[in-house]
């Protein structure tokens, strides 16, 4: 008799038992049921875990490209402060002026303490 109920569990088992849901009332679903929750908690997890990483690898990226363009403005400007402040162009700017200022023809010298 008992093989014959188990046989009768066994074909109960369909694609309508599926789809209407009747197949989580089965025993096997009941006796693992903490382990299922634990599965889809970990699935969960894992999921939102490697969606954060992704988001912070683009965060990377666009932190990296900003500071690309950020160390290249620093340069050019650098660039544009060297070629201002050259002594040729100084005394170009003071000359077109129309200033008295000259250059120095005597060297500079150093006072000690």
């Amino acid at each position: 008799m008992k093989d014959k109920e188990k046989k009768q569990e066994k074909k109960r088992t369909s694609l309508k038992n599926i789809i209407g849901g009747d197949i989580l009332a089965d025993d096997f679903f009941r006796r693992q049921a903490k382990l299922l929750v634990l599965i889809i908690v970990l699935i969960l997890f894992y999921i939102h875990n490697r969606y954060e990483c992704q988001q912070q690898l683009i965060r990377i990226t666009q932190l990296k490209e900003q500071l690309t363009d950020i160390k290249y403005d620093a340069l050019t400007r650098s660039s544009e402060l060297m070629e201002r402040s050259r002594q040729s162009r100084i005394e170009e700017y003071i000359s077109s002026r129309e200033s008295n200022l000259q250059t120095s023809t005597t060297p500079p010298y150093l006072i000690r303490k």
